[in-house]
């Protein structure tokens, strides 16, 4: 262990020829501690209730299904931004969902982004500053999550589509900064008051940040691909390239060395030990440290690229995280026409070459038994598991990585919602995936959202559909999890994410299985109803 910046020098010396990416003795000299900082204090409207303590208990008028769950939504003058376009698909899916409960649940949570989140938004700055939730900081990955349910209403909406661009403008100056990091505070412009991590506290990261404007720094690839698909999905459903400016294409760019840089092997051919970046959790961090001093565990070359941490902010057991490098060949192939239309034909080549090259190595060293495995390393080890959040396994075919026929997904899905899983559980009441963020028997909803996009058997689907339904604590809200235990054991009762994506599944089976949840079999499709 190293208990000194003395014995830290004699680690790095040790390292006769380590490639000097990065000089392992700033590792005592530049640390990411917040705590200059104060709280800040709720930022809610004059007169309007806190949205953390108003999620916490029955609001409203109850729905008239047995399970009577409550209104959720703040009042009108206390929503952070309002859509007229939204508040149609309200009111249609209210008039057309056949159960009262399950259109009261849908109710709450498709306006409930827009309702709760927008702490800043200012069209003419192009900036935007959107919360997860009960934690004030921006997450790329959730921001993404959070608000693709909406695509379909860009084109209907101008001013939804100006925050949606927005917020891909403030991203982009993030990650053209911070390209490893995932969470970060509110942009200057908003005059908003940057928030205290304590899990952050006397965690060093290498390169340095600024936590004025990095709420956390731990490197996920996701966050990457999030970005990406919040842009193409902006482009597919506005065709306005104006998004991609200078500091769009700067993104881009830092982007492309962070996937260099992290499919490469640990140590070269002489075994030059090869660091680019490097995290260490502390006694406060939520995570635990990262090992090997911040660098992880070692890989070899695939052709994939590696993370230190989950979807979850957990740390990665192995690198290479095979969702999360699905959904990043995914949306690099999807970027490849945006490059192609913005004159960048080589930036539009190399997303075209690192997809394919992706694609390829998930195929070749992902597979164990004839399932995809959760981590791998290039050396033989492989993780078979999942974790709830998106991208997981279970949601290769909601990223749109694979179709949900496929039979290596079939067999995979199969084991995952089985006692093969170690973060599988099942209760009397409810049943599904979790993950080390929690504890072992708290599954979360988002997997059995993620399931439903994953099965077209009509029968599989009413049964995950409803117990989500009827595991909300009597709150018309999803949680992140919930107890297999006692139904009342949740965590998180204001999880932006889980509430839109639950939204983004309802509106799926409204096209896709409208005979399961509408009083008609017609499909609603937003805009075309």
């Amino acid at each position: 262990m190293l208990n000194s910046l003395t014995d830290l020098l004699d680690f790095s010396r040790s390292f006769s020829r380590i490639v000097p990416f990065i000089n392992l003795a700033s590792i005592y000299q530049t640390s990411s501690s917040q705590s200059a900082f104060n709280v800040a204090p709720d930022s809610e409207a004059p007169g309007c209730p806190s949205y953390t303590l108003y999620s916490q208990s029955p609001q409203g008028n109850a729905s008239s299904g047995p399970l009577g769950l409550p209104f959720m939504r703040p009042p009108p003058e206390c929503r952070t931004f309002t859509s007229s376009a939204v508040e149609k698909v309200v009111d249609d899916m209210n008039k057309l969902i056949a159960n009262p409960d399950l259109a009261r649940l849908f109710e709450n949570t498709f306006p409930s982004t827009l309702d709760t989140t927008i702490k800043y938004f200012n069209q003419t700055e192009n900036v935007a500053f959107i919360i997860t939730g009960d934690i004030s900081a921006q997450w790329l990955r959730d921001t993404t999550n959070q608000l693709a349910h909406y695509r379909a209403l860009l084109p209907l909406d101008p001013n939804l589509q100006a925050l949606v661009k927005a917020i891909i403008n403030t991203e982009a100056r993030w990650i053209a900064e911070y390209p490893y990091c995932g969470a970060f505070q509110p942009p200057p412009e908003s005059g908003l008051s940057p928030t205290f991590n304590p899990w952050a506290a006397g965690v060093t990261v290498n390169p340095p940040v600024n936590n004025l404007t990095v709420f956390e720094c731990k490197y996920e690839l996701d966050s990457l691909s999030g970005f990406l698909k919040l842009s193409r999905i902006y482009w597919q459903y506005t065709n306005d390239l104006t998004f991609a400016n200078d500091k769009w294409t700067a993104a881009i760019s830092q982007m492309f060395r962070v996937i260099e840089e992290q499919s490469q092997a640990t140590f070269d051919e002489e075994f030059n030990f090869i660091s680019y970046y490097n995290w260490t959790g502390g006694a406060d961090s939520l995570s635990p440290p990262v090992n090997n001093y911040g660098n992880a565990e070692p890989k070899a070359y695939t052709g994939m690229v590696g993370t230190h941490h989950r979807p979850s902010d957990d740390l990665s057991t192995f690198a290479f995280l095979t969702p999360a490098n699905a959904m990043l060949s995914t949306e690099l192939m999807h970027q490849v026409e945006i490059l192609d239309l913005i004159g960048d034909s080589n930036t539009s080549a190399l997303a075209r070459e690192w997809s394919a090259r992706i694609e390829s190595a998930i195929w070749d060293t992902s597979i164990v038994d004839g399932i995809f495995a959760y981590e791998s390393n290039g050396f033989g080890g492989q993780y078979v598991m999942d974790d709830a959040n998106v991208p997981s396994l279970l949601s290769l075919p909601y990223l749109g990585f694979l179709d949900r026929s496929d039979a290596t997904y079939r067999k995979t899905k199969d084991i995952l919602m089985s006692r093969k899983n170690p973060y599988y559980a099942a209760g009397a009441g409810f049943v599904g995936v979790g993950g080390p963020h929690a504890d072992a028997w708290h599954p979360w909803p988002m997997s059995l959202i993620s399931a439903i996009y994953g099965t077209d058997d009509d029968d599989e689907i009413r049964e995950m559909l409803y117990m989500i339904v009827n595991n909300t604590s009597g709150l018309g809200l999803i949680h992140e999890s919930v107890s297999i235990y006692n139904s009342s054991s949740y965590t998180r009762p204001w999880f932006a994410w889980a509430n839109s994506y639950f939204a983004e599944m309802v509106l799926d089976l409204a096209e896709r299985k409208p005979h399961l949840i509408l009083k008609m079999e017609q499909p609603y499709r937003i805009g075309m109803n």
